[in-house]
């Protein structure tokens, strides 16, 4: 009999130790976010030199008393988001949630490595902004590369588009079973303000990613921290920025509920 890789896929997601570990995945994912959102502030109020992206909280993780214990249970956690996106992609029936599986797992699968690389290796992890100007620059010396930066500065925008309509529409509630009636509009307020804030941190990147292609200069690409860092050249930018700051710390708090109403 011929095995069914969407049934094993199913089955290996939904395994109760997989679940579990994605708990703390989740949980993780919280952690990265509210120091992603402080330092944001610190950029803000110009109090703060930290990079406010993953690999800033990454390396604000490692330097906490019992770091590397805290990095090894994240990366475990991650790895099981990982296992669970893939196995979303795989038995998926809607186009858009399968797109949607894909790409969360590659997110996670990177962070997954950068802990990974700090851990074993004492390799820094790459902040966002480099990573952008890197995979630009190899792009632009592809055939046509800059149809390509320009088409992957489209989807970075539409996705920064679609996270803002998600936020809005309260629609990433649908893969939350919140028990407490009491904690549904709380949840959904924390989601709400996440999804948006991050939503034009993509715009954002997705803009100067387009300004790299169109003046083929792989330097004018920036990842989060970049992003965010240009909020503060609009007016009234900083108070802009801490909104957007706020609103990631706010995510924070989602992930937290993911942890423990997630649909599993």
């Amino acid at each position: 009999m011929t095995a069914n890789p969407s049934g094993t896929a199913h089955r290996v997601a939904r395994h109760p130790a997989i679940a579990k570990l994605a708990k703390i995945g989740f949980a993780s994912r919280g952690v990265i976010y509210v120091l992603m959102g402080v330092f944001a502030l610190g950029i803000a109020f110009q109090s703060s030199s930290k990079k406010a992206d993953k690999s800033g909280a990454i390396h604000t993780v490692a330097e906490t008393p019992f770091g590397s214990v805290l990095l090894w249970v994240m990366a475990i956690g991650l790895t099981a988001l990982v296992i669970w996106q893939v196995a979303d992609a795989i038995v998926g029936t809607d186009t858009k949630d399968r797109v949607e599986a894909v790409a969360r797992s590659v997110v996670y699968t990177l962070l997954v490595i950068s802990i990974l690389g700090l851990l074993l290796a004492g390799k820094d992890a790459a902040s966002t902004d480099s990573q952008s100007k890197d995979v630009t620059a190899k792009l632009l010396e592809l055939p046509a590369g800059q149809i390509l930066v320009f088409a992957v500065a489209l989807i970075l925008a539409v996705v920064g588009v679609v996270w803002i309509v998600e936020g809005w529409t309260e629609k990433f509630m649908k893969d939350m079973h919140v028990t407490s009636p009491r904690a549904v509009r709380p949840v959904t307020n924390l989601g709400k303000a996440g999804y948006i804030a991050r939503g034009v941190i993509a715009i954002v990147a997705g803009v100067f990613i387009g300004k790299a292609a169109i003046d083929y200069d792989p330097k004018e690409a920036v990842g989060i921290d970049g992003a965010l860092r240009a909020l503060t050249e609009a007016p009234a930018g900083r108070w802009l920025l801490a909104v957007v700051a706020l609103g990631l710390i706010l995510f924070a708090g989602y992930c937290v509920a993911e942890a423990r109403w997630h649909r599993t």
